[in-house]
């Protein structure tokens, strides 16, 4: 050995024997699982990191408490779980996402770094498996076809919370600045044409309601992700566990967790079928279109300045342009567009994959996994980012607003009602004629009073629901 060569171990498994660096926490089958699939680069996510080491630390003190293994042993695999549960350790799981095998090389992984870490505390060495081995001891009575699906679902079930705090967090914001500019009165538009009248107020009450839709639907989410299938083992038969493990198990996992998961009635179902995760998938990828028609209404609303729309004034985050001095650009709701459309990409793999499932497992289970859970990070970022760095600091340019409003032709549809359309039509064509507002020209044609128009585009006016008698007098309906 030269100074420039680490040190390494050997080890064996049924195809042969490999040298594994001596310092790390990991074996013989995930360095196999790393040269076989160099693929993306990317880690798995340390909230499936997280709920493994979770699952695993139930395993485990169910089988010491039922006397499956020794005491000794089971507490220092439940305490190497629950170092890697508070964040250490990640760095030895580094097997790429994009893994054949259903997760098995995940599963390996963990079971490895678990093992060599409970060896180190019961005063062995890493990769000392005569002390703590990575199947016998630390998978005792699981199969990955069991762990993974459960870890998975442990780990959405985690980040769902998160999510829902941030989706609740941005429709506070949306709803303060619905109060914030209730009394901005504007055009609205359809087909990017201008239609009504309305406020701003009006218009965050609108994407208030559609985020508050996205917050319940999350809530409902985790009622379709509770049911687990741990315990059932290879195909959901419970082959090779004992029946008092099987029962026992999910408990220990809810007390571990927080988390009312339950044991699934029909375990070969929930081990073959991933239908919860395509709902839950649809659902966020709802959240996201949400996010997306946010973001693009605001980027317009926003637009020009001077050259557009021009109603609101989203905060200065950057600088927009390495050569237009003095652009900004609205950042925070293009990268928020960016992420909505990944998580709709997203969605579509994991309908294909889960469909893709063929008789009794999901082969295709890691690609799920790395799929549903980008989604939930980037939508949980999403909202936080949108309402931090966007929502909260948005300004209305207050007459730029009832310029607009004035200009157009969104004042005549409001007095429809009372002159009929002929009439109104040919205010609007008069008014274009001479270059006058709509209102200017109604007042100049006799057809209504300065202040019956103030009343009718005055904000109280516009938010209620429909018009009552009264609302028309000092218009001419003669």
């Amino acid at each position: 050995m030269t100074g420039f060569e680490h040190p390494t171990r050997t080890e064996r498994d049924a195809l042969g024997e490999l040298a594994v660096p001596a310092d790390v926490y990991y074996g013989i089958h995930t360095l196999r699982a790393v040269r076989n699939f160099p693929f993306s680069g990317y880690r798995l996510h340390p909230a499936l990191i997280r709920a493994f080491a979770q699952v695993k630390r139930a395993c485990a003190r169910t089988n010491t408490l039922l006397g499956h293994l020794p005491g000794e042993r089971g507490r220092a695999i439940e305490d190497a779980c629950a170092e890697m549960v508070s964040g250490t350790l990640h760095d030895q799981v580094v097997v790429d996402p994009f893994q054949g095998g259903a997760g098995t090389s995940t599963n390996m992984n963990l079971n490895e770094v678990i093992a060599s870490r409970a060896a180190e505390l019961l005063g062995g060495t890493r990769g000392q498996w005569t002390l703590v081995d990575p199947i016998r001891h630390v998978n005792m009575h699981q199969s990955t076809n069991d762990v993974y699906p459960t870890a998975l679902r442990v780990a959405v079930l985690t980040m769902l919370a998160d999510l829902e705090a941030a989706v609740s967090g941005l429709q506070e914001s949306l709803q303060a600045k619905e109060a914030e500019l209730r009394d901005v009165v504007k055009p609205g538009r359809t087909e990017l044409m201008d239609a009504v009248p309305m406020t701003l107020g009006m218009t965050f009450g609108a994407f208030a309601d559609a985020v508050a839709r996205d917050r319940w639907r999350v809530f409902k989410c985790r009622e379709r992700l509770k049911r687990v299938n741990l315990g059932g083992t290879a195909i959901g038969t419970g082959l090779g566990a004992p029946r008092d493990y099987i029962l026992a198990v999910t408990g220990h996992l809810a007390t571990i967790t927080g988390l009312p998961v339950s044991r699934a009635e029909n375990l070969v179902d929930a081990t073959q079928n991933m239908d919860v995760l395509v709902e839950t998938s649809g659902m966020l990828k709802a959240c996201a279109a949400t996010l997306m028609k946010i973001s693009s209404d605001l980027r317009l609303l926003a637009s020009g300045p001077g050259a557009g729309l021009g109603e609101l004034r989203l905060p200065p985050l950057q600088a927009g342009s390495s050569i237009m001095a003095g652009k900004i650009n609205p950042v925070m709701p293009e990268a928020v567009t960016q992420a909505a459309l990944r998580v709709m990409a997203n969605d579509q793999t994991i309908a294909l994959a889960a469909g893709m499932g063929q008789l009794e497992l999901n082969h295709l289970m890691p690609l799920v996994a790395h799929a549903i859970l980008e989604s939930l990070t980037l939508l949980t970022s999403c909202c936080r980012g949108l309402a931090s760095g966007c929502v909260d600091g948005i300004e209305a340019d207050r007459a730029r607003c009832r310029q607009l409003a004035e200009e157009s032709g969104a004042l005549a549809t409001v007095l429809v009602p009372a002159l009929g359309y002929e009439r109104v039509e040919r205010l609007l064509a008069d008014a274009r004629a001479s270059g006058r507002t709509v209102r200017e020209q109604a007042v100049l044609d006799g057809l209504a009073t300065a202040e019956a128009l103030d009343r009718l585009l005055a904000p109280n006016r516009l938010c209620k629901l429909g018009f009552t008698p009264g609302d028309f007098d000092g218009v001419n309906t003669s």
